[in-house]
């Protein structure tokens, strides 16, 4: 071997390790995809990072919103195995009989309301050392480095998956989370002459992803689980000109 492919293949291998250490699972027989299709792909070897923490910013209440219905969907996947999951909030915004949508027993899902912030902080930090949950969701106005770091040292042994739903983006600040997402709702589609509300939508951004590829994406949630809304094609019309009679 020469010097040169020796050296390919150690920067291989460093990269792969890098990885690893940052909670990325390289693809394997028994690695189940969370279902995201086009999504997973921005991130490194095209799958969606388990045992790390997640920031979801939002910036209106709307948008909150959105992203815990978002947020259901991924559950449904991290749930399958009759796993739960904690919810800490001061001010929940989720609706609870709302998660059977996504094939979510409310009863599989452990609420605890708070009223201070800097107890959900320590809630949460304490739930995701629990190797027997799936995933940890914290609603929190805000969160800083050194916190978000302290997060992230829990999942670390833990292999827990956690979300933090930020809901003052004014004071967005740096973090050791592994995602920055950003859901916002689209209107849903009604199928043929069917009254009522479709399945929901949301365009879903990825501001920033560790070692990934930012993005834009639009999906909807079916009975299937996630796919990805196709844009309308524009038809271009022919210009029909009139000639004058001479």
């Amino acid at each position: 071997m020469t010097s040169i492919a020796r050296k390919k293949e150690l920067v291989s291998r460093l990269q792969t390790d890098i990885l690893r250490w940052q909670g990325f699972k390289l693809p394997s027989a028994q690695t189940q995809a969370i279902g995201l299709g086009a999504v997973e792909k921005a991130f490194p070897n095209g799958v969606f990072p388990t045992g790390t923490v997640h920031e979801f910013v939002c910036g209106t209440p709307e948008q909150a919103a959105a992203s815990g219905g978002f947020l259901g969907g991924i559950l449904a996947s991290l749930m399958q195995n009759n796993g739960a999951c904690l919810w800490i909030s001061t001010s929940r915004t989720i609706f609870p009989p709302a998660l059977k949508i996504f094939g979510i027993e409310p009863d599989k899902v452990i609420f605890i309301d708070l009223r201070r912030e800097r107890d959900v902080l320590w809630v949460t930090e304490e739930a995701l050392k629990c190797e027997g949950l799936a995933a940890v969701i914290a609603e929190l106005r805000e969160i800083d480095f050194a916190q978000s770091r302290r997060l992230q040292l829990a999942v670390e042994k833990s292999k827990v998956t956690g979300f933090v739903i930020r809901t003052d983006p004014q004071k967005l600040t740096a973090t050791t989370c592994v995602a920055r997402w950003q859901i916002t709702s689209l209107p849903s589609q009604l199928e043929n002459g069917m009254p009522g509300v479709g399945y929901p939508r949301w365009n879903v951004e990825l501001t920033k992803v560790r070692n990934g590829n930012p993005g834009n994406w639009k999906m909807e949630w079916s009975p299937e689980g996630f796919i990805p809304v196709k844009e309308p094609v524009a038809i271009k019309v022919p210009i029909v000109r009139k000639l004058k009679a001479v």
